[in-house]
């Protein structure tokens, strides 16, 4: 079971107070909410979200930070690719047979569950009540039946549908909202099917993940880039799944944004470049082998240590897993409570080798924010099966050398006038048939005069064809190579930005001590929505030209800031923007009037320091540009008292308006 969560500051974490900040600041919503109180509105249309003002900031941050901290250091190259995508790339990659959750429905209420989480819910209640079966008729669990338990919560992602079944049957799990028993799981595919033009003829589907966008322009990004190896794309925008029971707010959703890199490196050399710079860096780890002996705790070693023990399979793979927990770190999340957890092999991707998942402790235990797949060559060698189009890396050796190999020639004549518009189809199948491919079927041809050939799925719906020897020939030559072709395997972190920034307003919250009613987000300023509070301490007229003043020479160097010249007193205004992450705040008081000097408090410590205007907004700029820390500034100018009680001040203001 996962560890219980605390907030930043080490006290117990009340869900329920940390979603009332979030709701009472519109960081997000669900959707169309004013018709979720009508009494038609369907529940089908859960999952979905509206983000409002601190919550865009705050996307728009995240985006950008990860913006500066992958594509811009790592120079990547950018794409914005169509979300309605071909049901026939999809059925290509796999995604259309493949992409699909074990789900179980409750006959009686007619509800959907998904079958791992039910799994998990029903066994995780079981064990913090210390009991087997409902209220009714309970036992007390005993030290072997905990054990089995922890063993199968350990290995839950390892499960395939029949296992699941198995697994509901024996233990009597059932519907926790109502004790119904349910229907053994059957696959239920992902994606939201559609559409295009008046005839309805061309099915479609909402894209799933940005990557198939990525891949079927790698022959124009190769070419961008003058050929040269490896390299990477990037690129961020909005994915759907259809998910089965959607829950836990932001974390299991319909409609999600997300930021994905694929970095194309040659098979046979997986080395990075740059490894060396984050070889140190230390990870959390969570391997393959200690999940299945039932085991939950993870081991810490630096990266480099990792791949030259093949607990992770290469440098690359490793190079980006240390870039992702650096930028966790950098955007405020709590490292105790990050981890790196191995793909079992049952829940692996169907085009992955070997991943990764980024996993942040929350309330609802460890959730996965960001995976890292090694996909091998998988997305394009079907693509390019399929299409005949190149999707190689064509490289000049510096010596050329003769090579034997098998080499296959097909009579496209007679292959034309038998298979008509098919033809294109199966020479692609051919012309991209692999050595040892060619090898098996030279020899099958040379005995039998026959071969058959795989293909996609042709309009008669065969997948393969049979092809004489009068059609096709295989024979084994020598040639004079001067250049290496290969397909390249791709290295993918894929984020999902709404459930790091879900994840992450959990790990920076906390309360003030002497009162569980004023809760902070300790956003860091580079991700924070607004990065300074502008407080007048009266409202009186002459106060208003001089803030209006600071606010737009912040504004003129690019520094989010807000006015707060509301009747409330100025502890209470500043305890409201504690709730949106404001990480400074200016105050402009009586004494301003006279000297031009403001005060800056900082929001954790509420510390503030006094100093001449254009002090404190260098001071701001030093902080927002990560030359200077609180610290620093807090030690080389004067500290100030008088506004320093946010406590004492969160009373009327009347002593205020007497000034």
């Amino acid at each position: 079971m996962a560890p219980q969560m605390t907030t930043l500051k080490g006290e117990r974490f009340d869900r329920s107070l940390f979603e009332s900040v979030l709701k009472r600041r519109f960081f997000f919503t669900e959707s169309f909410e004013i018709y979720r109180l009508s009494a038609n509105f369907k529940g089908e249309n859960r999952g979905l979200y509206d983000y409002g003002p601190p919550g865009c900031a705050l996307q728009a941050n995240l985006v950008d930070s990860w913006r500066k901290h992958f594509v811009l250091e790592e120079n990547m190259l950018e794409l914005d690719c169509s979300v309605i995508t071909p049901e026939l790339v999809l059925q290509t990659s796999g995604h259309v047979d493949k992409f699909a959750d074990w789900m179980c429905k409750d006959p009686v209420k007619g509800e959907y569950l998904r079958a791992d989480h039910l799994v998990e819910t029903v066994l995780e209640s079981r064990l913090s009540r210390g009991v087997n079966g409902q209220s009714k008729g309970s036992t007390r669990l005993d030290e072997t039946t905990i054990a089995e338990y922890n063993d199968i919560l350990a290995k839950i992602d390892n499960y395939d549908g029949s296992e699941l079944g198995d697994l509901i049957k024996r233990l009597d799990i059932r519907n926790p909202d109502g004790d119904g028993a349910v229907l053994p799981p059957i696959p239920f595919n992902l994606m939201f099917k559609s559409t295009i033009g008046p005839s309805a003829a061309a099915p479609v589907y909402l894209r799933p993940e940005t990557a198939q966008g990525q891949f079927l322009n790698f022959k124009k990004l190769l070419d961008y880039n003058q050929g040269a190896m490896p390299f990477a794309s990037a690129s961020t925008g909005k994915s759907y799944r259809n998910e089965i029971s959607p829950r836990s707010g932001l974390l299991r959703v319909r409609e999600f944004l997300m930021a994905e890199i694929e970095h194309y490196v040659d098979p046979e050399q997986k080395k990075h470049e740059r490894f060396s710079e984050i070889s140190k860096v230390q990870l959390p780890l969570l391997d393959r082998e200690t999940q299945l002996v039932g085991k939950t705790e993870t081991r810490t070693m630096s990266v480099e240590q990792a791949v030259t023990s093949r607990i992770i399979d290469n440098e690359t793979l490793g190079y980006f897993l240390a870039r992702v927990m650096l930028f966790l770190l950098k955007i405020g999340a709590d490292p105790s409570k990050i981890r790196f957890r191995q793909h079992l092999d049952n829940e692996m991707a169907h085009y992955a080798c070997d991943c990764w998942d980024a996993e942040l402790l929350t309330s609802y235990g460890w959730i996965e924010c960001v995976g890292c797949a090694d996909r091998s060559a998988y997305d394009l060698t079907v693509h390019s099966k399929y299409t005949g189009a190149s999707l190689v890396v064509k490289e000049v050796l510096p010596v050329s050398i003769k090579v034997d190999e098998w080499q296959v020639v097909l009579d496209k004549k007679f292959i034309g006038s038998r298979f008509k518009r098919e033809a294109k189809i199966i020479q692609a199948s051919v012309e991209t048939l692999d050595q040892a491919s060619l090898e098996v079927l030279a020899a099958k041809l040379g005995k039998e005069g026959i071969v058959t050939i795989t293909t996609p799925k042709l309009t008669d719906g065969r997948t393969a064809v049979e092809l004489s020897k009068e059609l096709l020939r295989i024979s084994k030559v020598t040639r004079t190579v001067t250049t290496r072709e290969y397909t390249p395997n791709v290295i993918e972190p894929s984020f999902g930005i709404g459930r790091i920034m879900y994840n992450l307003l959990e790990h920076v919250y906390w309360h003030r001590s002497d009162d569980v009613a004023r809760a902070v987000l300790s956003l860091p300023l580079a991700i924070a929505p607004t990065k300074v509070l502008i407080v007048p301490l009266s409202n009186q007229p002459q106060f208003t030209p001089l803030v209006r003043k600071l606010s737009s020479r912040l504004r003129s160097l690019g520094i989010s800031n807000n006015i707060d010249s509301s009747n409330a007193s100025i502890g209470k205004r500043y305890a409201r923007n504690d709730e949106l992450g404001t990480p400074l705040g200016i105050t402009v008081d009586f004494e301003t009037l006279v000297d031009g000097s403001v005060t800056l408090r900082e929001r954790d410590t509420m510390v503030q320091v006094r100093g001449p205007e254009d002090d404190i907004i260098q001071a701001v700029k030093n902080l927002t540009d990560g030359v200077e820390s609180w610290e620093q500034i807090s030690q080389r100018m004067p500290q100030f008292a008088s506004h320093n009680q946010d406590t004492h001040l969160l009373g009327g203001r009347d002593n205020i308006n007497r000034k």
